[in-house]
C-alpha cells in the first residue's frame, strides 16, 4: 500500500503472441488492496481497479526520479520573475538584481533583492555586496539579498556585515500537476469559486478566499492563497488550488510550485497533505544596522 509497483496482469478473453493467455503490465501507486481486488494509480490516468484473481506476478519499483532535482536553486528561483513581469532586472555574474516599479502597494521582497546565487560579477565578496548596496542607493531603496538558506554564500554575506531581515525565510515548494490535479479532485467539493483567466494568469476567488497563479512555460507559479481567518478549515483553500491547477493543466502544466514562510505550519501541513515537497528554502538579509 502507498508503494509504486509494476504488476503484471491477465487480459481475460483474449490470446497472446504465443498462443497462450495474455499479459499486460501495469505502473503505478498501489492505493488500495482488499475484498478480491486492488486500485492501482498510474502516474498520468484515473487510478483502475484489477482483480487479485487476475495478477500473474507484481514488484516494488523505485519512485520515478524528479526532474526538479535537475534543477537548481537559481533556476527555480528565476521562474518568481513570471510572476512580476514589469520588475527591472540587471545581470550582475550569476547573480541577478532585481527592483520593481513602486504601485503604493506592499513590495515583494523576491522582486526588490538581488537574487545572490551562483558566481557574482566580482572576485570578492565584499565588492559583490558594494555593487548590491550601489544599485540598490541609484533606485532609493533599501539592499537586500536573496540566498538559498545554509549556503556558502549566506556565510560570506554574513562575514561581510549583513544579518537575515528577521521575517520572510520560505520553503520553495513544488509538485507535479498531475498528482496535485488527481489529488484536489478527490478532496474539493462542491465550493463555489470565480475564475477570471488571461493567457498567462489566472486569479480563483471566493467569497473569504483568494489566490492567483501564473503559468512559465510548464511551471505554474501558485501565489497569494488567503484565507479570510474566520473561514479557515472550510475546504476553501484547497477549492481556490483545485481552480488554480485545473487552469494550469488544461495549458501543459507539469510542475506546480510556490513560496510559503517556513514558520507557516498550517499552510506547510496543507501542501504536504497534496503531495508538495520542499526543493530548497531562501532567506532574505539586509545590511546590520
Amino acid at each position: 500500500m502507498g508503494q509504486r509497483v509494476v504488476i503484471r496482469r491477465l487480459v481475460r478473453g483474449e490470446t497472446g503472441p504465443t498462443g497462450g493467455p495474455a499479459f499486460i503490465d501495469a505502473l503505478g501507486i498501489c492505493t488500495a488492496w482488499g475484498d478480491g481486488a486492488m486500485t492501482l494509480a498510474p502516474a498520468d490516468s484515473a487510478p483502475v481497479e484489477i482483480a487479485l484473481a487476475d495478477i500473474v506476478s507484481g514488484k516494488p519499483v523505485p519512485p520515478k526520479p524528479s526532474h526538479l532535482m535537475r534543477v537548481s536553486a537559481r533556476e527555480a528561483e528565476l521562474r518568481g520573475l513570471a510572476l512580476v513581469p514589469d520588475v527591472e532586472t540587471v545581470a550582475f555574474g550569476e547573480w541577478v538584481l532585481r527592483s520593481s516599479p513602486d504601485t503604493g502597494t506592499r513590495l515583494l521582497k523576491r522582486a526588490n533583492s538581488c537574487l545572490a546565487m551562483g558566481r557574482p560579477g566580482t572576485d570578492t565578496i565584499d565588492r559583490a555586496v558594494e555593487h548590491v548596496v550601489g544599485f540598490y542607493a541609484e533606485r532609493d531603496r533599501a539592499p537586500m539579498a536573496q540566498v538559498e538558506r545554509g549556503s556558502e554564500t549566506e556565510v560570506a554575506f554574513g562575514d561581510a556585515g549583513w544579518v537575515p531581515l528577521g521575517r520572510g525565510d520560505a520553503s520553495f515548494q513544488a509538485a507535479p500537476v498531475a498528482k496535485l490535479h488527481r489529488l484536489l479532485n478527490q478532496v474539493v467539493g462542491p465550493t463555489p469559486v470565480r475564475v477570471t483567466a488571461s493567457a498567462s494568469r489566472v486569479v480563483a476567488d471566493h467569497d473569504h478566499a483568494t489566490g492567483s497563479a501564473v503559468l512559465d512555460r510548464d511551471w505554474l507559479c501558485l501565489h497569494g492563497l488567503a484565507v479570510d481567518p474566520d473561514h479557515r478549515r472550510q475546504g476553501l483553500a484547497t477549492a481556490v488550488l483545485g481552480e488554480l491547477v485545473e487552469w494550469g493543466a488544461e495549458r501543459g502544466a507539469r510542475t506546480a510550485w510556490l513560496h510559503v514562510e517556513t514558520d507557516n505550519a498550517p499552510a506547510l501541513a496543507l501542501y504536504e497533505r497534496l503531495g508538495f515537497s520542499e526543493h530548497h528554502a531562501v532567506r532574505y538579509l539586509v545590511p546590520a544596522p
